[in-house]
């Protein structure tokens, strides 16, 4: 049976990266907000120990000019680049989904060009539940991952809020991710089953909902970020903030759904 990945996002301290490695995390990822914050020391410290340990480093670079992108690889040397730039699934928006996935092998490749052993993550954006004509979503989202799956390492699914929803409507503008939401599981599958390539489940991935998610998408691995981050006196996820206990119960569900399935539950594992 084949280990299951568990990544957790968004680690900018040394000390909750230390947590994370101490308790098994496999991978960790780090965010780049900001061109002022290209080269912020703790999360260049967060990379450097991850590639310390058992685990894998994974950036994200949310940087408009690619040549800021190349500067923050060069400067962090993580493992894995994350992009997750938005991408349209409304029908009508074929065009400019073809631009965008374009601009996103363009850049990819040059990504791989100068740093040839860097992996590659790409978002794939997943409805939520119940909000589309799911036929038709079916085709356009494995139409993308089969467009970028040539220049990719592997797939991270990520909640679209709002089908056909502008990137301005998702929680930071221009990108999926960090919703708390879940995706359509079933369309998760779907993409699951029809890559070469490794796929991790991102989307509201909590411990009360990871041995669920597991055993129905079968993906190579699952990310939670915004369910296992602390809360405020409000019950308001705080960003950059991790609770380690909800991280511990996560790994355990999901170590306790592979020991019990007595079989690789991953239909994609590497």
């Amino acid at each position: 049976m084949k280990r299951i990945i568990v990544q957790i996002y968004e680690i900018q301290e040394p000390r909750e990266a230390e947590r994370l490695i101490e308790m098994g995390v496999d991978r960790i990822g780090s965010v780049i907000l900001s061109p002022d914050m290209l080269k912020a020391p703790s999360v260049r410290e967060v990379v450097r120990l991850v590639r310390g340990s058992a685990a894998k480093s994974s950036l994200i670079p949310l940087l408009a000019r690619e040549d800021d992108i190349l500067r923050a690889l060069d400067y962090h040397q993580p493992d894995f680049v994350h992009f997750c730039e938005w991408i349209p699934l409304d029908p009508g928006k074929s065009a400019q989904r073809d631009a965008v996935c374009a601009e996103a092998i363009r850049v990819q490749k040059r990504v791989k060009k100068e740093f040839p052993t860097l992996g590659i993550t790409r978002s794939i954006p997943i409805p939520e539940p119940g909000l589309t004509d799911s036929a038709s979503v079916r085709k356009t989202i494995l139409e993308i991952a089969g467009t970028l799956e040539p220049y990719t390492d592997d797939f991270m699914t990520d909640t679209l809020r709002g089908y056909g929803g502008e990137g301005a409507v998702q929680p930071v503008a221009g990108y999926v991710g960090i919703t708390g939401e879940v995706c359509d599981w079933d369309l998760a599958a779907a993409l699951v089953d029809a890559c070469r390539i490794p796929v991790i489940l991102a989307g509201g991935i909590s411990p009360e909902n990871v041995r669920d998610a597991v055993g129905r998408v079968r993906s190579a691995g699952i990310d939670s970020c915004t369910q296992t981050n602390a809360r405020d006196n409000r019950g308001r996820p705080i960003r950059f903030r991790k609770d380690f206990d909800r991280v511990g119960r996560l790994l355990a569900e999901v170590r306790k759904a592979g020991r019990n399935s007595g079989e690789d539950l991953s239909r994609n594992a590497r």
